[in-house]
């Protein structure tokens, strides 16, 4: 296939480029997966599994974190005390109130 990159458009010349970019892009996958289970069943043919032999440790899911602290004008909007401070509770401390007094 023979195509004279000269005649096209600007425009063209950008679909062609994404349309390759996609195409790098799945041929690299699909050779990935590929790879992957040929070594899957490689590791199954000899009794163990890819992540045993990887020592891959098996992703764990995060339990979600309890609410410590409760907006005192609102209730319903609770804040477990890890990760950025809420506004609120920001504001709340700047007008003199205590962690404790926000407690659940």
């Amino acid at each position: 296939m023979t195509i004279n990159l000269n005649d096209l458009s600007l425009k063209e010349l950008k679909d062609l480029q994404s349309q390759v970019a996609k195409a790098i892009s799945g041929f690299e996958d699909r050779r990935k997966r590929e790879a992957l289970a040929e070594l899957e069943e490689i590791a199954r043919a000899k009794g163990f599994s890819l992540a045993e032999l990887t020592g891959a440790a098996p992703t764990r899911k995060r339990t979600p974190s309890t609410a410590k602290y409760a907006n005192p004008a609102n209730k319903a909007d609770t804040w477990s005390g890890r990760g950025r401070k809420p506004r609120w509770f920001v504001e709340a401390l700047a007008k003199g109130k205590k962690p404790e007094d926000m407690s659940i």
